[in-house]
């Protein structure tokens, strides 16, 4: 169920809550709004949205608000909220269920996310881990944004920053196995 502003666009919908509580396995309904996840939060001062509000968005089944949000590919990965909150919210799990549905139903607003978050994933499955050249080449290409910081990759090649070739993971068949269980359960194969 879903209900509408006056310009037709949903403004609620009864089905989110249940839906990110299932992809993130956390109880988001724990959090009573003590603001310790974005008080601690050192990614805070550039979100649109605090922890905390996302949180109370995500249990006010605000999708449209929430996944548009640029706090979800803003958020460091970092744990520091999780580590803090006294309900143990994990608003991590919470974050990633968040960007993987927003990449799915594609609302995320800026082009380059996406393609960043595409060509990262594309070089963990192939190497088992990242290269930072192979990534600014791939993100360069798919949004077609050459030069506006090429003075900054010089320089980090030149200091040796950014290695020319890419070394393997000795795991690299494991890190590859992970990926494709991921894919079987996201896509509903088996295993799901």
């Amino acid at each position: 169920m879903q209900y509408a502003d006056k310009n037709g666009l949903a403004v609620y919908d009864a089905n989110f809550s249940p839906e990110i509580k299932a992809a993130s396995g956390t109880n988001f309904y724990r959090c009573y709004q003590c603001l310790t996840c974005s008080l601690g939060c050192p990614s805070a001062f550039a979100m649109d949205y605090l922890p905390n509000q996302i949180v109370r968005m995500v249990q006010l089944g605000l999708k449209r608000k929430t996944l548009t949000s640029s706090t979800l590919w803003v958020c460091a990965n970092c744990e520091t909220c999780v580590t803090r909150c006294p309900n143990d919210v994990d608003i991590l799990r919470l974050m990633d269920a968040l960007r993987e549905i927003a990449l799915q139903e594609g609302t995320v607003k800026e082009r380059a996310v996406t393609a960043f978050h595409q060509a990262f994933l594309d070089n963990i499955k192939r190497w088992g881990r990242q290269h930072e050249l192979t990534l600014m080449l791939k993100l360069k290409l798919k949004t077609m944004d050459f030069f506006s910081d090429l003075d900054l990759g010089i320089k980090m090649f030149l200091k040796g920053k950014l290695k020319l070739l890419p070394r393997s993971l000795k795991a690299v068949r494991e890190m590859r196995a992970i990926f494709r269980r991921t894919e079987k359960r996201l896509t509903g194969g088996e295993g799901a």
